[in-house]
């Protein structure tokens, strides 16, 4: 889908704790830093859709395991990121998203070209596509 990229991270295993890459700004889909913030979601829950109009999402799953699902009019897009696909997830403005948490705890991390701002994005209800989480 266009707008859509998955950038393998790099993942340092160290006996004392190990180390897991987010982003550089030398990397792909980097367009600007304007905030940084994680968010949960409960297994089982779906959080969504949104789109954004003007800010890049940069999403990376530190903890559990998160499904996104990404619409426009190409059609849907859906991948499952955790620590064993270890991934940053970049959707640039203009595409619907929405996630559900799959582990007990999940937290991802977003790293945004700008400052979140409530007016700058849209919302629907999750039954606005025709998209089937149970069979995901």
């Amino acid at each position: 889908m266009d707008g859509i990229t998955l950038t393998p991270l790099k993942k340092i295993l160290h006996p004392k704790g190990d180390i897991f890459h987010a982003m550089k700004k030398t990397d792909k889909g980097f367009c600007g830093f304007g905030e940084a913030y994680f968010s949960t979601i409960k297994c089982g829950e779906v959080k969504g859709w949104k789109k954004h109009n003007k800010m890049t999402l940069n999403l990376v799953v530190v903890s559990g395991e998160v499904e996104f699902v990404l619409y426009n009019q190409m059609g849907f897009f859906n991948v499952k990121l955790s620590l064993n696909n270890y991934q940053r997830l970049t959707i640039v403005p203009n595409i619907w998203v929405a996630f559900r948490g799959i582990d007990t705890e999940n937290i991802l991390l977003n790293l945004a070209n700008i400052e979140h701002n409530p007016n700058e994005s849209d919302n629907l209800k999750l039954d606005s596509f025709d998209y089937n989480w149970s069979k995901s």
